[in-house]
C-alpha cells in the first residue's frame, strides 16, 4: 500500500476548516496550527499508526492537529457531534455522563496512547458521553474524513479500532455487573485491583483518583467510599501513601471484588 490512497478531498477539508481556539470553563485550549511540521516519530508512537510505512506517515502528518487542554477542559461533549479522533500523547482524561443538575457518572479514565471519539465517527451520531481532561493533556486530532479514509485503506487500523470497541463493550458489561450484583465494598475493591499495576514486585495504583472521583466511578457516595478505604487499610489489604495505593493482599482484594456480601 502506498501513500496515494489518501484522497484529494483531504486538502479541501484543511482549507475549509479555520484554526480554532476554543474556550472551556474560562480556560483556553491551545491549538497548534496544522502548518506546523509533525514529527513522524510522534505518529509512529501511537499504536494506531505503528504499522504505517514512512510514506503513509508522511501523507498522514499534514492532517493531524496538535492540541493542548488544561485540566477540566472538555474534549468532547455528550450530545454534540464528534468532529475527529483524539489521541492522547500525555495526561489523563475521564469519560463521563453528566446530568442537568451537575451530577456525573465516570465511565472510565484513559491515559497516554489511548484514543477517544471513534464511536461517533463510525455511526455519525452525537457523542454519548463527555470527555474531560483530568490533568493537562497533549493530544492529536485526526479529522473525520481522514479517519474514515485510514479505515478504508488500512485493515490493521480497522482491526485495532474493532478490538478497542470490543474491549470497551466488555468493560461496560463488567461495570453493569458490578453495579447490579456487587455491593459498594466489593466495587471499591474491584476498582482498586483494576487500576493497579505491577511496580517492583508490588501492585500499586500510582495516581489514585480522589475519593469523590472514585465515588462517581462506582455509583456510591464519597462518605461510603471513605469508610470502605479505611476498612481495607485496617484489614491490611491496602496501604495509602499520599495519592498512591499499595495493594498488600491482591488475592483477598480480587476475591472481595468478585462477589456480593458483607465486608
Amino acid at each position: 500500500m502506498t501513500h496515494d490512497y489518501y484522497p484529494a478531498f483531504w486538502q479541501h477539508d484543511l482549507i475549509r476548516r479555520p484554526r480554532q481556539i476554543a474556550a472551556a470553563r474560562n480556560q483556553r485550549i491551545v491549538t497548534t496550527p496544522m502548518t506546523a511540521p509533525m514529527n513522524p516519530q510522534i505518529l509512529k508512537s501511537i499504536p494506531l499508526f505503528s504499522s504505517f510505512s514512512d510514506q503513509q506517515i508522511s501523507a498522514l502528518a499534514p492532517w493531524v492537529q496538535h492540541r493542548s487542554y488544561p485540566r477540566g477542559a472538555p474534549i468532547l461533549r455528550a450530545g454534540e457531534e464528534t468532529d475527529g479522533l483524539y489521541m492522547i500523547l500525555s495526561g489523563r482524561v475521564k469519560v463521563l455522563i453528566p446530568d442537568e443538575e451537575g451530577h456525573e457518572v465516570i465511565l472510565t479514565v484513559m491515559g497516554a496512547k489511548e484514543f477517544v471519539g471513534e464511536m461517533g465517527l463510525l455511526d455519525g451520531l452525537p457523542s454519548s458521553a463527555t470527555v474531560e481532561a483530568l490533568e493537562p493533556c497533549e493530544m492529536l486530532r485526526l479529522p473525520r474524513s481522514a479517519f474514515l479514509s485510514c479505515l478504508e485503506g488500512n485493515v490493521e487500523v480497522a482491526m485495532l479500532i474493532l478490538r478497542n470497541l470490543v474491549r470497551r463493550l466488555r468493560d461496560a458489561d463488567r461495570k453493569i455487573e458490578s453495579l447490579a450484583l456487587i455491593d459498594v465494598y466489593g466495587r471499591v475493591a474491584r476498582l482498586i485491583i483494576d487500576m493497579a499495576e505491577e511496580v517492583d514486585g508490588q501492585w500499586v495504583v500510582p495516581r489514585a483518583p480522589p475519593k469523590q472521583e472514585i465515588a462517581r466511578m462506582i455509583g456510591a457516595s464519597r462518605e461510603m467510599v471513605s469508610r470502605v478505604v479505611k476498612d481495607l487499610q485496617e484489614k491490611n489489604l491496602i496501604r495509602t501513601d499520599k495519592r498512591k495505593i499499595i495493594v498488600l493482599d491482591r488475592e483477598s482484594m480480587a476475591h472481595r471484588g468478585s462477589r456480593r456480601g458483607s465486608a
